[in-house]
């Protein structure tokens, strides 16, 4: 196991009044790809939403490091400038913010920097080249009129222009065919190839798994991590549910 690069001790996240996460221990290490697998529903999601900062998102117990550093407390935009980067479920729309400026400005919001635009738009362009995304796409509004697919691969060309240290992507492969999921998975690899970060891809199938190095696998029901192991272990998920898991949320519950 490498180094703790995050480190996640007994993490309880409330929303308004309902406690979702349960405990959360998960500790990934740099150069680590850690799965977060479960059922529809069961605080998948949520995870990501608290680790990032998210307003709606309590952490009531617990807390997040990143590099040795408590970030429990600290705003959304001060845990992007740390190196962490959310890929969402259903990306929004911005009307009025082109992709290319949108992802510009997080660059030098990140770095405190400013980029000198035929740098930039030469890294894009090789980038959206990898993603098999057509450029008129980068003048484009963030996210408006883009399919799904291309929603997707706006998410994962951030990902490869910021190369943050800590990259979570929820439910990345959702609503993508056979092509995008390559597409997508061959952009997952080539950040890894990129940066030595730490990576918590959190989903339900195992679709976007097929193409990618797992170092190791947990499996969350009702708001508790029920069962950790390697990457074996999302092929005993395929061949046999989460029925074994449900078993062992009750166990494991108050």
């Amino acid at each position: 196991m490498s180094e703790k690069f995050v480190e996640i001790k007994n993490l309880h996240v409330r929303v308004e009044d309902k406690e979702i996460l349960h405990g959360i221990d998960l500790s990934i290490g740099r150069g680590e790809t850690h799965v977060l697998m479960g059922p529809n529903g069961t605080g998948k999601s949520t995870l990501g939403y608290a680790l990032i900062g998210s307003p709606k998102y309590e952490v009531t117990q617990g807390s997040i490091e990143l590099d040795g550093r408590d970030i429990t407390g600290e705003a959304v935009n001060e845990r992007a400038k740390a190196g962490m980067f959310l890929s969402f479920q259903n990306p929004i729309e911005v009307p009025g913010v082109t992709l290319s400026s949108f992802i510009r400005s997080a660059i030098e919001q990140r770095t405190g920097k400013r980029i000198k635009l035929w740098e930039f738009k030469k890294k894009l362009k090789e980038v959206m080249e990898l993603l098999k995304m057509d450029e008129e796409y980068a003048e484009r509004d963030l996210n408006v009129g883009f399919s799904g697919g291309e929603k997707k691969k706006a998410e994962i060309l951030q990902l490869l222009m910021l190369e943050p240290s800590f990259a979570i992507l929820d439910e990345t492969d959702s609503g993508l065919d056979v092509d995008a999921v390559r597409t997508v998975s061959a952009g997952i690899n080539e950040y890894r190839k990129r940066c030595n970060g730490a990576l918590l891809i959190i989903t339900h199938s195992s679709r976007i798994l097929e193409s990618l190095r797992v170092d190791r696998t947990h499996v969350m029901i009702e708001g508790r991590i029920v069962r950790t192991g390697g990457a074996s272990l999302v092929d005993e998920i395929n061949r046999e549910g989460y029925e074994q898991d449900t078993s062992l949320a009750g166990e494991v519950a108050p």
